[in-house]
C-alpha cells in the first residue's frame, strides 16, 4: 500500500478498510478525485485515533468528502449496570475494561500511555518531547473537571500560556481530553467564560493519578470530580456530543452539563453521593437557564423526585429513565 498506493486505491473495489489513517497523510490527496468520481466503485473507511483538525491534510483535501465519526470507548449501555464500578475505575478502553484484574488494566495503561508518547505522537509529525508532553498530561489530570487557566498550568510547568495551549490542543486533537465549551447569554450575571478540561478516559485518569482500586478512589481527593467525568462521558455517549455545554457564573451558581436540542434545554448535575439533595445552585440554573428538565445524576440506586422539574437518577439507570423529550 506504502509502495503504491495510488494503484491500490484505483484499483481496488467494494469496502476499502484503511486502519491508522493518520499514519498516511499523503494518501488524502490520492482519495480526492476517488470520491469526485461518479462511477468510483469504491468505498473508503478510514481509522484512525487523531482528529481531522489534527491531522490538517485530511481536512483541507476532502472538505465535503469526509464524515467523522467518532467510537467512544465501552459505555454502561454496553456492559450493563453490574459493570459500573470496573467501567469507572478501569475506563472505556476494551483491554483495560476486559482485563482479568485491576492490576493488569494497570499495566495495559501503562504500556498505552508510553507508547501514545512515544509513538502515536510522534507519528503524527508533531515534535514535543514525550517527557514534557507526559508531565502536562499528569498535571492536567489534578485539574480534572476544574475551569481552564493557562497561564496556571503554565506557571506549574514554567511553560508559557500558550504553550499550555498547545499541550491542551494536542491532547485534545487525540481524543485524550475534552474541552467543553461555556454556556453564556445575557442574564444580567457574570458568567463564566473559559472551558472546562476533563480527561475523557476514567481509567487514564486514574493511572495518572495512581490510583489502582475503588478503595483507593473512594478516599482519593478527586473522587467526586472524577465521577463528575465519568457520568459526563457516559451522558455524552448515550445523548450525543452535539450543543453540549457547562454553566456557571461568577458567584458560584453553575450547572455541570447543559444539552441544547431544539427549543429545549437539558441539565444535568453530577453528585457523588448516594442520595443528593435539592440545593440552592440548582434553583438558580433552573431559572436562569431555563431548563426543561435537570437531572442529577449519582453512583447510587434510588431515583426520586426532587422538584417538579428535577429528578435524582442513579447513573446504572439512567439509559432507561432519563428522556430528552420530556
Amino acid at each position: 500500500m506504502e509502495a503504491t498506493p495510488e494503484l491500490t486505491l484505483t484499483q481496488a473495489r467494494g469496502l476499502v478498510v484503511i486502519d491508522e489513517a493518520q499514519r498516511l497523510p499523503d494518501l488524502f490527496p490520492l482519495l480526492r478525485p476517488l470520491c469526485d468520481d461518479p462511477a468510483r466503485a469504491q468505498t473508503f473507511l478510514m481509522l484512525g485515533s487523531a482528529s481531522p483538525t489534527l491531522v490538517r491534510t485530511s481536512a483541507e483535501s476532502l472538505a465535503g468528502r469526509l464524515q467523522t465519526v467518532q467510537v467512544p470507548g465501552f459505555s454502561l449501555a454496553e456492559l450493563g449496570p453490574e459493570a459500573h464500578d470496573r467501567l469507572w475505575l478501569r475506563g472505556g478502553f476494551p483491554r483495560a475494561a476486559l482485563a482479568g484484574s485491576d492490576g493488569a488494566a494497570e499495566r495495559w495503561l501503562e504500556g498505552f500511555r508510553q507508547t501514545f508518547l512515544e509513538r502515536d505522537i510522534p507519528n503524527l509529525g508533531i515534535r514535543v518531547p514525550a517527557a514534557a508532553l507526559g508531565r502536562f498530561w499528569t498535571m492536567l489530570a489534578h485539574f480534572h473537571g476544574q475551569v481552564w487557566n493557562a497561564a496556571e498550568l503554565g506557571r506549574s510547568m514554567g511553560v508559557s500560556p500558550a504553550t499550555a495551549n498547545h499541550y491542551r490542543d494536542l491532547l485534545a486533537g487525540t481524543y485524550m481530553v475534552r474541552i467543553l465549551p461555556p454556556w453564556h447569554e445575557n442574564l444580567g450575571k457574570r458568567q463564566v467564560k473559559s472551558p472546562k478540561v476533563y480527561l475523557r478516559d476514567s481509567g487514564l485518569l486514574h493511572h495518572l493519578l495512581g490510583i489502582s482500586s475503588m478503595l483507593a478512589l473512594r478516599g482519593h481527593p478527586r473522587y467526586g470530580a472524577s465521577f463528575e467525568g465519568f457520568a459526563l462521558e457516559q451522558i455524552l455517549i448515550r445523548h450525543g456530543e452535539r450543543d453540549a455545554y457547562f454553566w456557571a457564573t461568577q458567584r458560584g451558581a453553575e450547572l455541570d452539563l447543559l444539552l441544547l436540542r431544539g427549543h429545549h434545554r437539558y441539565g444535568f448535575e453530577m453528585k457523588c453521593s448516594d442520595a443528593p439533595a435539592m440545593t440552592k445552585s440548582m434553583h438558580i440554573a433552573l431559572e436562569d437557564v431555563h431548563l426543561d428538565h435537570l437531572w442529577v445524576v449519582h453512583p447510587g440506586l434510588a431515583t426520586y423526585s426532587l422538584h417538579p422539574r428535577v429528578t435524582a437518577v442513579g447513573l446504572r439507570d439512567m439509559e432507561t429513565l432519563v428522556d430528552l423529550s420530556c
